[in-house]
């Protein structure tokens, strides 16, 4: 493996239940290229995503993402940024994808399926949450928040944005792939 695919999806949602989990829609992707060797980010990806199920946005969901409805508004559909995403991610050879769960996996086979468009990563996907708490021996799969926590960092960003949250999880990646031990 040359290269870790971080990705991270925000999606529609909704606090009520007025958007059932299998019409949720990626609204954000958030995608970085990291180095295997020595786990530096090389490069990032990031675009919003116009959903067509639910185009309005919930207040719960501008609220927790901070996606705007203008941000997903102009942004393109589905269908239509699966082109530029694939000429960004093939200038790498030999990469995993890798989230944060096996949510961000699942979501992106959701929209492929319901816009019927082949997925755009053919790579094995790696749960980064899974393996971080086998390796560091937890009794519990932490979230990213909490993971930070337990490494004595701070999180950089805004939580629940696609590309903060990869980036993120490319400060933990010493604790996934390497030999760092939490303190």
């Amino acid at each position: 493996m040359q290269h870790y695919l971080i990705i991270d999806f925000e999606a529609t949602c909704c606090d009520q239940g007025s958007i059932p989990r299998h019409q949720m829609e990626i609204i954000e992707i958030g995608a970085v290229m990291v180095d295997s060797q020595t786990l530096q980010l090389i490069d990032e990806f990031q675009s919003f995503i116009k959903p067509v199920r639910y185009p309005k946005l919930t207040t719960f969901c501008t609220q927790l993402t901070s996606i705007t409805q203008q941000q997903v508004d102009k942004a393109t559909t589905f269908k239509n940024f699966i082109a530029p995403f694939k000429t960004w991610l093939y200038q790498y050879k030999k990469f995993a994808f890798c989230s944060w769960g096996d949510y961000d996996y699942n979501q992106l086979n959701q929209d492929c399926q319901y816009h019927q468009v082949a997925n755009p990563i053919s790579a094995k996907h790696i749960n980064i949450k899974r393996l971080m708490a086998e390796k560091q021996q937890l009794q519990k799969k932490p979230g990213l928040g909490q993971a930070l926590k337990l490494a004595n960092m701070e999180f950089i960003g805004t939580a629940h944005r696609g590309i903060d949250d990869a980036r993120n999880m490319v400060r933990l990646l010493p604790y996934i792939f390497g030999d760092k031990k939490l303190p």
